[in-house]
């Protein structure tokens, strides 16, 4: 039997150590945070884990970058998984195998890193603040790659916290507040939104605008996609920006022409192809006569992998194509809306349809994420379109070049099964003629 006198000394001789090493404790001092820790994890941090968790997350934030990343490698090596245990726990699992073996086994092989952090967002915003310092690690981890580990376990917690079960699918409208839609204008990454006169362009009534959100991250975007109601795929990034009267009853397309990943912290924690099949279904709920669903696309890196290709793998890949001399995109004084562009429009066509269908990774995926990520969604990739974002960015970008992929309904879960399993890539008639 439990005594409730004993119960309750025993909380208060825990709450007397806590405090009595708040007072000993110091800002940015990497050693007050991981003695803290200790605690969290501890038996003892039961009793006061809000408090004690409260207090790391508030020091962390008071911590130097340098620090920062002296804690993190303490962290990762002072609460990593003990081989030895781990050795123990499957020899214990061999010779007795049972639910509990098994059970001991798992908890052992996953050390103390994710239970730490477990614990840390028992604190007020602690969420909003673990999401903070994951941001911090990602900007670290390339020079310090024994972190990895520790970014992993992070990115583990995270698709269980921000499970698609778990966030809010919101349309924005004008009529959002505005606190959201300040956010919106600066998370935007792929078409910078200027001011609010600009966003309300997008919010318009042939446009639909959807963001998820997290109850824990109150009035933060997690990641959100912008939508034109179109007459076929959108062709122009600087029409579909355009300001637009009242919605066209003619309009049978889709078109996503945007779609940011608002928090840092969350990167590679997949969320954006539940988004948009969610997305989908709500604009098919809405509005019966959208029959077609794809995107216009941005082409990331292709003009700085093209700046590295060698004239003779050029042409091997062009190969007999009229007007192959496109050399002139190496020029250092191409402006934008060159006419070379559009005359040598087969030769470039065929250049980028082979950047981004046959140019693999180690993986043997797509080099470039977009193209990645709608694959894996289950598109196809549809078309290259010549002069479709003739600003700077989309110039710097790709030369203005945007791809178009399509969301044939019927055969998502087929596409991305064939893409998955087997790293096949679909492509329309119209482009199969440039992969020749």
């Amino acid at each position: 039997m439990f005594n409730l006198k004993d119960i309750i000394s025993s909380i208060a001789d825990v709450g007397k150590k806590i405090f009595k090493k708040k007072e000993s404790i110091k800002k940015n001092d990497v050693e007050s945070i991981v003695s803290l820790c200790d605690d969290l994890i501890s038996n003892k941090g039961a009793a006061f884990g809000i408090t004690v968790a409260r207090d790391i997350t508030e020091l962390y934030q008071t911590l130097s970058e340098e620090k920062k990343l002296l804690f993190f490698k303490k962290i990762n090596e002072k609460y990593k998984p003990s081989f030895t245990k781990v050795n123990q726990a499957i020899d214990i699992y061999k010779s007795s195998q049972n639910e509990k073996t098994l059970s001991d086994l798992f908890k052992v092989s996953e050390g103390s890193r994710r239970e730490l952090f477990r614990r840390m967002n028992m604190a007020p915003n602690g969420t909003a603040i673990i999401v903070s310092l994951r941001e911090d690690l990602i900007k670290v981890l390339k020079n310090n790659s024994d972190l990895t580990p520790l970014d992993n376990d992070l990115r583990h917690l995270f698709r269980a916290w921000f499970n698609p079960g778990f966030l809010k699918l919101e349309k924005i409208t004008w009529d959002t507040k505005a606190a959201v839609l300040e956010k919106i204008i600066e998370y935007e990454r792929v078409h910078q939104i200027k001011d609010m006169n600009e966003l309300k362009r997008r919010l318009g009534e042939d446009r639909r605008f959807f963001s998820y959100f997290h109850p824990a991250l109150e009035d933060e975007p997690i990641i959100f996609v912008e939508v034109a109601l179109t007459k076929g795929l959108g062709k122009s990034i600087q029409e579909l920006l355009k300001p637009t009267a009242a919605g066209n009853k003619k309009n049978d397309t889709a078109t996503f022409y945007s779609i940011s990943n608002c928090q840092d912290g969350l990167s590679r924690v997949t969320l954006g192809n539940f988004l948009i099949k969610r997305v989908v279904y709500e604009i098919q709920e809405e509005l019966p006569h959208i029959k077609n669903f794809g995107t216009l696309s941005p082409i990331p890196g292709f003009r700085d992998w093209f700046s590295y290709l060698e004239e003779k793998r050029l042409k091997n890949i062009l190969q007999d194509t009229v007007g192959k001399d496109i050399s002139f995109l190496k020029s250092k004084n191409l402006k934008i809306g060159d006419k070379r562009i559009i005359e040598n429009s087969k030769a470039i066509k065929k250049l980028v349809a082979h950047y981004i269908v046959n140019e693999k990774n180690t993986k043997g995926l797509p080099i470039n994420e977009v193209s990645r990520f709608h694959l894996g969604n289950g598109a196809i990739v549809e078309d290259i379109v010549i002069n479709a974002n003739i600003s700077e960015v989309g110039f710097q970008r790709s030369f203005g070049i945007m791809a178009n992929y399509l969301y044939e309904l019927k055969n998502i879960e087929e596409n991305h099964e064939n893409y998955m399993n087997t790293k096949k890539i679909i492509t329309s008639d119209k482009l199969k003629k440039y992969l020749v």
